[in-house]
């Protein structure tokens, strides 16, 4: 549990097949979240700059989460950091240029930003790099859940974007494809509705909906219908 300025962020912690999803908390796991992310946005992607001690930080890591996606043997095999409306997103900054000029950034309570989304480039199967992926995307939807997020905003590159909406995620863009410097990346951005999200796939792919809303914690109970409406509910559905 992280407290900030005005509000505690709640942790999330459960079991993917033989993977660990979890907000990383120790400084050896955020170590591995930078190492990983100076591999894939420094030395890959280009869109910031190498560092010496091959480590990508910046500020949004003052007030940021990182969901990760561990093996049993500690290893990190993705990650996501999401930002909280209590600091600043990246897509007021960095990414301002994939916004409309007119366009109002949400900032309110229900709202959040995707950022540092990456797979281990390690990772050559891409049956496994696709299982990495979802694992990762659950947890930023059950983190959504577990701080009564309903919105994100993300920036990613315009094909990933198309994969997301075909997988089910219904992220709508906000402004048009951009080449971003230095490398000239077409990227967009997009806002994710975690309600919409559940009403399309409660109808079109209930068997997705019931997956990504069911966790194991490590204790092994099966809780179930964690969905964008699970703490209004109240109540845990538990299978034991």
């Amino acid at each position: 549990m992280t407290v900030l300025a005005d509000r505690t962020v709640h942790n999330i912690v459960f079991t993917e097949g033989d993977f660990v999803v979890k907000t990383l908390e120790t400084k050896d796991e955020m170590v591995k979240a930078y190492r990983l992310r100076h591999r894939v946005f420094a030395e890959q992607l280009k869109w910031v700059a190498e560092t010496e001690d091959g480590q990508e930080m910046d500020m949004y890591d003052l007030w940021g989460v990182t969901v990760g996606v561990l093996s049993r043997e500690g290893v990190l095999l993705g990650m996501a950091r999401l930002l909280p409306p209590s600091g600043e997103f990246m897509l007021g900054n960095e990414f301002g240029a994939l916004l409309p000029t007119d366009y109002r950034i949400r900032k309110e309570q229900d709202t959040a930003e995707i950022t540092r989304l990456t797979v281990n480039p390690d990772i050559k199967d891409p049956k496994l790099s696709s299982r990495v992926m979802l694992a990762v995307l659950k947890g930023i939807y059950q983190w959504a859940v577990e701080n009564e997020i309903r919105y994100y905003y993300l920036e990613v590159e315009h094909r990933f974007l198309r994969a997301l909406r075909m997988l089910g995620f219904p992220c709508v863009p906000i402004g048009p494809v951009v080449k971003l410097p230095p490398a000239g990346a077409e990227a967009v951005a997009a806002l994710y509705d975690m309600t919409r999200f559940d009403d399309e796939n409660s109808v079109k792919r209930p068997s997705f909906l019931e997956w990504i809303s069911t966790i194991q914690k490590p204790d092994g109970e099966i809780v179930l219908g964690r969905t964008s409406s699970y703490q209004k509910m109240g109540a845990d559905l538990v299978m034991t």
